[in-house]
């Protein structure tokens, strides 16, 4: 009989909207530039696809406190003097595959969240100059702040998306103005890794990136999906 060497960590999970159900993280990919205007911030050229990294499972802080409330905490990450914050709409899938065609991809999807994709973006400056992989400017622990997941029967993802910090507006954009949809996204990321229940996409942030530090308080909303509110610590 196989015995395990020391117990395993527990899985990391996020909150399902409407009762005491959690939604178990198999893992994280993110999309990049998918939005236009973030890509031009960014220096990059619009008609590059956006393309596609990963964080740990782990590196999820599930953030549950209603708007106006205070939030959970998240803290400064260390090797960083420069921490931005990324508002970003979430999809949840309870299914995938290999090769999804676009028109079946979103029969795949549970559910939606609000996400955050903290970087360490002075470390991703030295990676993208020396053209070492990111790792460790996105994948660093509490790096995916995310707010409960909406079902999709009662989620409308398809409005506003902000961030604020301090009362004060960063970012603000249209969940319509993606570059790449959806279905799109899903059916891209199945060609390269095979998808499955548990998988969560952040779809891409809009334009107005920026630094944060230890005691400002960031609130993001996606219309129709959620808000989260946390304060860096």
């Amino acid at each position: 009989m196989t015995h395990f060497a020391f117990p395993p960590p527990a899985p990391s999970t996020v909150p399902v909207e409407g009762g005491d159900v959690v939604f178990p993280v198999r893992r994280i990919l993110c999309v990049g530039r998918n939005y236009a205007a973030h890509r031009r911030e960014m220096g990059g050229d619009e008609r590059d696809p956006p393309f596609f990294f990963a964080k740990p499972a782990d590196a999820i802080v599930a953030l549950t406190a209603p708007q106006g409330e205070k939030g959970g905490e998240v803290p400064y990450p260390p090797a960083t003097h420069d921490l931005h914050h990324e508002i970003e709409l979430v999809v949840a899938l309870k299914s995938g595959g290999a090769n999804i065609a676009v028109e079946a991809a979103m029969d795949c999807v549970f559910g939606y969240a609000v996400g955050v994709d903290l970087t360490r973006r002075d470390l991703q400056a030295v990676a993208k100059a020396k053209g070492q992989p990111w790792d460790a400017a996105k994948g660093f622990d509490a790096s995916a702040p995310i707010s409960a997941i909406r079902p999709a029967a009662r989620a409308k993802p398809n409005g506003a998306i902000r961030l604020s910090v301090n009362g004060q507006e960063r970012q603000v954009g249209q969940i319509a103005s993606m570059i790449w949809t959806i279905p799109e996204i899903i059916a891209e990321a199945s060609k390269l890794w095979t998808l499955a229940a548990g998988d969560l996409i952040f779809t891409g942030t809009p334009e107005g990136v920026a630094a944060i530090g230890r005691g400002d308080r960031v609130e993001g909303v996606v219309e129709g999906v959620g808000q989260l509110d946390f304060t860096i610590v």
